[in-house]
């Protein structure tokens, strides 16, 4: 049961949710507000089976890729780091470009918000270091995701409190932070290829 716990919280840490909600609120604030629980629940449980892929077979699938792990690191930040600056420099669309009214699909909702490259990661380290415990994985990657579920189903009641121009003003924010984030997983993953390198050579 410890171990459930303790990788619950890694996992529901590195999801980071309450991080995530701005992000949500900014990408989803042109969807009617009827639609966007159904949206977040769908790219929820797209996540979901993302990660699931990656706990059972996530280092297999890289091999066969032949892609580093330094290399999803370096990706996610990329990708963050752009998302990051349209939520500090918004356009008409939002942060995603997207046309008034179009949802999202995958990313950024799902990947990489959700199943991102460091909960990847945290899951292929799990599976490897202890694989006699895939269902205590399996169980806490489920526990950290319904928690993660539950704060940004409730990403209405919050947009309707802070308004339009507190959200603006959160998204900004949040902005600099996630460049911040972004920023630190490309030096990470920059690191990582490089010490990599050197132990090849």
């Amino acid at each position: 049961m410890f171990d459930i716990l303790s990788a619950a919280t890694l996992l529901l840490l590195i999801m980071d949710p309450l991080g995530n909600l701005p992000i949500y609120m900014s990408v989803l604030k042109s969807i009617d507000p009827k639609r966007r629980t159904k949206v977040i629940l769908r790219e929820l449980t797209i996540a979901l089976v993302i990660l699931f892929i990656f706990l059972f077979s996530g280092q297999a699938l890289l091999t066969f890729l032949q892609v580093e792990q330094e290399t999803v690191s370096i990706a996610g930040g990329i990708i963050l780091f752009i998302i990051a600056l349209k939520m500090i420099f918004p356009k008409p669309g939002g942060i995603m470009n997207l046309p008034e009214g179009e949802e999202p699909l995958i990313v950024p909702l799902a990947v990489p918000m959700i199943a991102g490259p460091s909960t990847m990661a945290a899951l292929i380290l799990l599976a490897n270091q202890q694989p006699d415990k895939m269902l205590h994985w399996s169980l806490a990657l489920v526990l950290a995701w319904s928690i993660s579920a539950f704060i940004l189903v409730m990403s209405n009641p919050i947009h309707k409190l802070l308004t339009d121009k507190g959200l603006r003003a959160v998204e900004r924010l949040m902005g600099m932070v996630l460049i911040m984030i972004a920023i630190q997983m490309l030096l990470n993953g920059i690191t990582a290829y490089i010490s990599h390198f050197m132990v090849m050579t």
